[in-house]
């Protein structure tokens, strides 16, 4: 079953490598957003199955867009996706409904999973290659 989804984030080489690795995994992707602000009003827009979501961006950040896109729908399913390693901030996202977390850079497996687990799915691919915004490493 393909899902949609919308993608959020200030980098657009990494927009775009999240849009190829969902769309090659079966995703329909709806919608971008490039700070907090525009990642809500997408979600009350497109009201997408899922959406990725960076913590670290300018204008709103990410956990201003994840109350908000849970204010809206509190069953949002929300996979942040963002370098940042501060502990702090990543349970303050799991308080607010995150439901998974990856690291950039990422392989593009481990972001397929973690699509495909939002819904208890398996996912389609199994091998691990490292991805990172300047290509595979």
């Amino acid at each position: 079953m393909s899902h949609t989804l919308l993608v959020t984030d200030d980098s657009m080489i990494v927009r775009e490598m999240i849009k190829d690795l969902a769309a090659e995994a079966g995703w329909t992707v709806v919608g971008e957003a490039v700070n907090g602000q525009q990642a809500i009003e997408k979600y009350q827009e497109l009201r997408p199955d899922a959406m990725t979501l960076d913590l670290v961006m300018p204008d709103y950040d990410g956990l201003h867009a994840l109350r908000g896109v849970r204010a809206l729908d509190p069953r949002a399913k929300v996979l942040v996706v963002s370098a940042i390693d501060q502990t702090d901030v990543l349970q303050e996202a799991f308080k607010l409904g995150a439901a998974d977390f990856i690291v950039k850079p990422f392989a593009k497996e481990r972001a397929q999973r973690a699509l495909a687990t939002l819904f208890g799915e398996k996912p389609i691919v199994i091998h691990e290659t490292a991805v990172s915004a300047g290509g595979a490493k």
